[in-house]
């Protein structure tokens, strides 16, 4: 079995997924993929599910009955590595904003310098986003800096979603505890490990906004980031965290 897990959630993402599975599987390091689709009603996983047959057990499904958040899909992702003892487990999104060649480098962070937990950001040398309108890269640079200067984290790209975990930052963070789902889910994971003492370490990517498909992105989600983040430390104040 290889060690290193990629975690792909799903919902109607069936212009991407077989492009993107293709790229993973042709990366020089043997990466296993697990998507994890919310019963996407435009076929996504059928297509992953013919896709397998070519793959020799590198490639794994897990459909959940409906769609109810990222950050639900992730946790029923990494509750799955964890059974399965993989030790490095990536968390990355399904319509190409993520590079999968960066996937080697979050991997090198973890393996060869020994950092618990690396992250794919955007903001780490300046500003590396394409694609997006100007208001909604402001929006996000700006959340970024609002969540480092609450949580007093040492991170620039707080909300980023491309992510190598070790197996012992997921084992040491109780998953049953995790409360948000959208944008603050991302900061809730980070904050957590960062709390507990893991070695985090940010690896500058450039973002490329989706060409296919549509975004998942809502006014809820913002919301949920930008109230969920003076709760994670109010409580963290009260060792309850």
């Amino acid at each position: 079995m290889s060690q290193k897990l990629v975690i792909i959630p799903t919902y109607n993402e069936i212009e991407n997924i077989e492009k993107l599975i293709k790229n993973i599987f042709s990366q020089p390091v043997d990466f296993e993929i697990l998507v994890v689709d919310d019963s996407s009603p435009d076929g996504t996983s059928s297509l992953v599910e013919q896709l397998k047959k070519d793959y020799d057990n590198r490639l794994h499904l897990e459909i959940r009955p409906k769609k109810s958040g990222l950050g639900k899909a992730y946790l029923h992702g990494f509750k799955w590595a964890l059974d399965r003892k993989y030790d490095f487990i990536f968390e990355m999104d399904a319509d190409f904003s993520h590079n999968p060649n960066d996937l080697i480098r979050l991997y090198n962070s973890c393996f060869k310098d020994n950092h618990d937990m690396a992250i794919g950001s955007r903001y780490i040398t300046g500003v590396n986003v394409i694609n997006w309108p100007m208001r909604r890269v402001l929006l996000s640079w700006l959340a970024s800096k609002y969540v480092k200067a609450i949580t007093g984290m040492p991170i620039e790209d707080t909300t980023a979603g491309f992510i190598c975990y070790r197996r012992k930052v997921l084992e040491t963070i109780d998953l049953n505890r995790i409360k948000f789902v959208g944008y603050a889910f991302q900061i809730e994971m980070k904050f957590k490990a960062f709390q507990k003492g893991f070695r985090l370490q940010e690896i500058p990517v450039i973002f490329t906004d989706r060409t296919k498909g549509k975004s998942k992105m809502s006014s809820g989600i913002i919301k949920e980031a930008v109230f969920g983040v003076i709760s994670l430390k109010l409580k963290s104040l009260f060792g309850n965290i």
